[in-house]
């Protein structure tokens, strides 16, 4: 039988001026361990006047992990940070009780025709830290453990798995990994991981059990552990997941919490802009319409 519990179909979401591919939650699962939010971004070829322009915005409870397979990133944040992410690097931004940030196209690319395309990831938080205060930590690509094993090529972007642990400082365990084959191989890594596990296809193709799955799906395991998987040449995955927490977490717009009337607070507390402000920004997304608070 196979191992596969649940197929998820990428969706289409629009963030403003830029369509990216939603894979989590789903109504099906709305999470798999700590991860309760995953977009697609991308691919995209950008013309000179085309940019990726995300204004002020904030986030509650939880830890955002932006990765990018190409292009690059510009990230303020109200704690002061101004950092760029390229290709293989990791941005790392707890919100804990209230953060605020913008995510543009860096000044140097603004005129010219540029690529984008990446992972943006929401973890929640444990529920004792879901009202710590904010911190944001960058970790460089050359940074991110990686090796070659029963050839494909591993790096662990985040979380612990294979005796190995990435630099990312995460609140609970997980894992994140990206798996690349240059050729066909089969590999079983179940013996690696822990509590629940999902893969995304990005590009090639994986067999499991007879059955082929292709880019754009994430296969969520049965058994909480992904077991024996054929890998087509040239084809990479990533797999997440890890422990669940004990209690259910509530997503609206852009707060998680394992308690709703925080999630009220924090729609009150940006509808009257009491959040701390991002230094060198002006502009800020406003609070949805389906978001208003009724009193």
């Amino acid at each position: 039988m196979s191992n596969i519990q649940l197929i998820i179909e990428e969706r289409a979401a629009d963030i403003g001026n830029f369509l990216v591919g939603r894979l989590l939650p789903f109504r099906e699962k709305r999470s798999v361990g700590p991860f309760v939010f995953i977009d697609h971004m991308g691919p995209a070829q950008l013309k000179n006047y085309q940019n990726l322009d995300v204004p002020p915005h904030p986030h509650i409870g939880l830890s955002t992990l932006t990765y990018l397979f190409e292009g690059a990133i510009f990230h303020r944040d109200s704690l002061g940070t101004e950092m760029e992410i390229q290709p293989g690097a990791v941005n790392w931004m707890t919100a804990g009780k209230g953060v605020v940030h913008s995510e543009r196209t860096p000044e140097y690319l603004r005129t010219s025709e540029k690529s984008l395309h990446g992972l943006q990831i929401w973890v929640a938080l444990p529920k004792h830290l879901e009202q710590t205060e904010p911190t944001f930590h960058h970790t460089e690509a050359k940074d991110i453990p990686q090796w070659e094993q029963d050839g494909v090529q591993i790096k662990l972007i985040a979380g612990k798995a294979f005796g190995k642990k990435s630099p990312v400082p995460v609140h609970s365990p997980l894992y994140f990994l990206e798996i690349k084959s240059k050729n066909a191989v089969s590999i079983n890594i179940g013996e690696h991981l822990f509590g629940e596990s999902a893969l995304y296809i990005l590009e090639g193709s994986i067999k499991n059990d007879g059955h082929e799955y292709t880019p754009k799906q994430i296969l969520v395991a049965k058994d909480t552990k992904l077991c024996t998987m054929e890998l087509a040449e040239n084809t990479t995955i990533y797999i997440f997941g890890g422990e669940a927490f004990p209690e259910q977490r509530y997503i609206h717009w852009n707060f998680v919490s394992s308690d709703k009337e925080m999630i009220e607070k924090a729609k009150y507390d940006w509808l009257e802009q009491k959040f701390p402000k991002v230094p060198n920004e002006t502009e800020f997304v406003p609070l949805p319409d389906y978001s208003l608070p009724k009193r």
